[in-house]
């Protein structure tokens, strides 16, 4: 029982670490990078509101609700990191981030649901004939989040680094950070099957 935990926990973190799929890194990049450690609350709800989109349409792929196509899931899911990206770079130090409900929490949900259909297929050979589907979805999810967690403060180490000993300012360190980002997504929508 305990080995299966681990074994779905660490699942979960490589999921997001896996260095061959790196759009969900870069989307936690581009979300983290106009933030604070001050703001970490904020930057926590957002992490999780990810999570949680994920994991809702994790669950309704294990249990048949429903099935995307492939090609398009993967079309959006760049698409998603471009929004944020570009987002970031039309904000940057004007506080866009700093409002009550906008379109970082609803690109965050939007985002979880999409990549959680994209990696749909693969769990549900992980998950075969498990007796408990839910169980191990929520395993794979804290994985997620602990992963998420440690990508987040990376990000925002970095940022307090940049910003304080190297001077960059705010603005142009969330500038910098997220221009980089729109240049490897773009090729990564070039490349989609629906392009492509």
């Amino acid at each position: 029982m305990l080995e299966n935990f681990w074994f779905n926990v660490e699942y979960g973190i490589n999921h997001v670490l896996d260095i061959n799929a790196y759009d969900h890194v870069l989307f936690l990049i581009v979300l983290t990078v106009p933030y604070l450690f001050k703001d970490w609350k904020r930057v926590l709800i957002l992490v999780t509101i990810f999570t949680l989109g994920h994991t809702l349409s994790l669950v309704l792929a294990a249990y048949g609700v429903v099935s995307v196509n492939g090609s398009l899931v993967e079309f959006l899911i760049p698409i998603t990191i471009l929004i944020i990206a570009l987002f970031n770079v039309f904000t940057a130090g004007k506080g866009a981030q700093k409002e009550k409900i906008g379109v970082l929490f609803f690109s965050t949900l939007f985002f979880g649901l999409v990549h959680g259909l994209g990696f749909a297929r693969e769990f549900q050979m992980m998950v075969g004939k498990s007796d408990n589907k839910l169980l191990t979805l929520l395993e794979f999810a804290l994985g997620i989040e602990l992963a998420q967690i440690i990508i987040v403060f990376v990000v925002l180490f970095l940022g307090y680094i940049m910003q304080t000993i190297f001077r960059f300012s705010k603005r142009d360190w969330v500038m910098v950070i997220s221009a980089v980002v729109v240049g490897l997504v773009i090729p990564m929508i070039l490349n989609s099957d629906l392009i492509a």
